[in-house]
């Protein structure tokens, strides 16, 4: 798959380099839409959906953090200050995200190029005959599977939109409003596509970076369980589907014993383990392709640090709240009422007097700490604003300047390593999540302290020379009776807990808490305390009933003909 992308980018560069030669030139003839329509062609035209899946560049990003991470208690902005991308500053701050921002705009268009791009793969392989084309069934099942992705991540983003599928002609689009189904019924539009690639998908595909019948699986659990959680107009979470939590359930323990936890956490974020035992689904990057600088993750370019080996640009930057989450009590488990009482300050004895869940140090560059398991020692210096943003950055979806998968693209920089969209681990958490919900947090407890167990495990890569951890690291297991009271209450508090930290910077914070229904709660408590360490926080206020969703762009209010609804608290 990677390979097939590789040519895809190669001759997308082609045609832009040489679009003066090519406008000069008399025309040869054309194309038809009918000539796409051979088994050779319907492949090119399956394979152009799946660049999509990375053909991103900023402000367009494939993985949500700007959307999900900074506009969570995770993460700053970052950046050189305020107005740097200050439509990302209005994420993070809420009162100051308008129904014109053109980041919400951009997100909005090419979430709906992608879908289009599926639609038409679609509308071509429903023509042809299964006995032409032997893989029809099983492209079509990815197409439904990649357009299923791309819908979810809109339904996220907006709560309510347009469904366009390939039965609709083009001519109709403009007649589509997005309130001809409601928030349950779009859910269950997203679910009937994952429905159809897991019925029809192989259980395994020889092209790294192809969905299989497991993703399709692990997709349809995450979208019901999305589902499940209940919410009116006011996007207030009003009950949970049992139904649906059961059918998360049983879809996530179809994946056990196909998939399994890497031994080191870190693996899920080094190249050299990419498409393992871990990683479900995965948008596939590369370099070295022939191409002039590689098909590269675009998505995380401005994320790195400011240093000679780098260069470039800062954003991203863990919350003082995210780092003080990562402490420990006596028990080796989560400070939940006290964490935040006090800072782990950077450039201290802080990482040594205090005690820390190893996934602190997987996740967050730290001054004097080596940088992403290297010999690069992370650096004051490295940091970009550091009297706005702290001292602290992102580190999962980064890379050391010495790894194979580097590639600097002047004055931006990233890398070749894949990107995960579905990960086992995030399955645990959800068929925990489930079995709570239900009632059967017995049942849900060995999931949660396999991942615990594992971050235990998990400092091989995080010692120096002489044995020593780059933190104090001291994390358990809970064991009810001994160091907690297994209640559903607390239990509910735990796998919360245990998904920021297995999470974190990650992007799926944010829609989390929505889900949960505690947003509110939980990101004006954290303006009140962090707005102290974090001055670009002192207006920021979430307002309950409105923020949980973003607008519908005012671009796609107007091209609509005001036949879109705006959403709740926006109008």
């Amino acid at each position: 798959m990677k390979r097939i992308l590789q040519w895809a980018f190669v001759i997308t560069c082609l045609v832009v380099t040489s679009c003066d030669d090519f406008l000069n030139q008399k025309p040869q003839g054309f194309v038809s839409g009918d000539d796409l329509n051979t088994p050779e062609n319907l492949e090119k035209m399956v394979i152009s959906a799946y660049a999509l899946l990375g053909s991103d560049h900023w402000p367009f990003v494939a993985a949500l953090w700007p959307q999900g991470s900074v506009r969570s208690d995770d993460a700053y902005k970052g950046g050189d200050g305020p107005n740097d991308q200050a439509e990302m500053h209005a994420y993070e701050v809420f009162a100051l995200n308008r129904i014109d921002n053109p980041h919400i705009d951009v997100t909005w268009f090419r979430l709906y190029v992608n879908i289009s791009r599926a639609n038409d793969a679609l509308r071509r392989l429903n023509e042809v005959e299964e006995a032409t084309f032997e893989q029809k069934t099983i492209r079509q099942a990815e197409m439904r599977f990649l357009r299923g992705h791309f819908y979810f991540n809109l339904k996220i983003l907006f709560k309510y939109m347009p469904y366009i599928d390939e039965t609709i002609p083009k001519d109709q689009y403009n007649t589509i409003s997005n309130d001809v189904y409601s928030n349950d019924e779009l859910w269950s539009r997203v679910a009937d596509d994952f429905r159809f690639a897991a019925e029809n998908l192989p259980d395994e595909q020889s092209e790294p970076g192809r969905a299989n019948k497991y993703a399709a699986k692990a997709y349809l659990a995450k979208t019901l369980l999305f589902q499940a959680y209940q919410q009116n107009e006011q996007n207030q979470v009003t009950g949970i589907d049992q139904a649906k939590l059961e059918e998360v359930v049983a879809l996530c323990s179809e994946l056990e014993g196909v998939y399994s936890l890497h031994e080191d956490f870190a693996q899920n974020f080094l190249e050299e383990s990419e498409n393992g035992t871990e990683s479900i689904f995965a948008i596939q990057y590369s370099k070295d392709d022939a191409t002039p600088l590689g098909r590269i993750d675009w998505s995380h370019k401005l994320n790195y640090p400011m240093n000679p080996e780098f260069g470039c640009c800062g954003f991203h930057a863990p919350s003082q709240n995210l780092v003080n989450a990562f402490k420990t009590d006596a028990n080796g488990l989560p400070l939940f009422d006290t964490f935040n009482d006090e800072d782990v300050r950077a450039g201290t004895d802080d990482f040594q007097t205090f005690t820390f869940d190893p996934r602190l140090d997987h996740t967050v560059a730290i001054p004097g700490h080596p940088y992403k398991y290297s010999r690069y020692t992370f650096a004051n210096a490295w940091v970009r604003s550091p009297q706005i943003y702290g001292y602290y950055m992102s580190l999962k979806e980064t890379v050391s300047p010495d790894d194979a998968s580097f590639q600097k693209a002047p004055p931006f920089m990233s890398s070749a390593k894949n990107w995960d969209i579905l990960r086992y681990d995030e399955v645990l958490l959800w068929r925990a999540e489930a079995l709570i919900e239900l009632g059967r947090q017995d049942e849900a407890l060995p999931f949660i302290n396999a991942l615990r167990k594992r971050a235990a495990e998990s400092t091989a890569l995080l010692e120096y020379d002489d044995n020593t951890t780059f933190s104090n690291y001291h994390i358990d297991e809970y064991k009810p009776g001994l160091n907690c009271n297994w209640t559903k209450d607390f239990a509910r508090e735990a796998l919360r807990w245990e998904s920021r930290l297995e999470l974190a910077m990650e992007e799926d914070r944010f829609f989390y808490l929505v889900r949960w229904g505690i947003a509110a709660e939980t990101l004006n408590t954290y303006f009140d305390t962090e707005e102290e360490k974090a001055s670009f926080l002192k207006d920021a206020v979430f307002t309950a009933g409105r923020d949980e969703y973003l607008p519908v762009p005012l671009a796609q209010m107007n091209l609509s003909r005001n036949l879109y609804k705006q959403n709740n608290g926006w109008q």
